[in-house]
């Protein structure tokens, strides 16, 4: 399974979030540090889910990674997070 497939799949499941954007942003990192050829070493998340009501910024991200798993986080170069709450 591809790692943006994983990435919505993991997020989905614990989050079942409104809104879910993942995007993989690597080409536009080509020659730079952590880039892997076929991408799939940058990503950008927006997500939205009620679950981070009341949750501090540092909260929600570290849940996000919990949700990911450390072995998904290793392979993944750069993760920009959108996160917030519906509305």
């Amino acid at each position: 399974m591809r790692k943006i497939d994983l990435i919505r799949k993991r997020l989905e499941a614990t989050f079942d979030p409104q809104e879910l954007e993942v995007v993989d942003d690597s080409e536009s990192h080509r020659g730079h540090a952590g880039y892997q050829e076929g991408g799939e070493s940058h990503y950008n998340v927006r997500i939205r889910a009620a679950a981070f009501d009341g949750q501090s910024r540092i909260q929600r991200h570290r849940a996000v990674h919990a949700a990911l798993g450390a072995d998904l986080l290793a392979e993944i170069h750069a993760l920009a997070l959108d996160i917030g709450t519906p509305g």
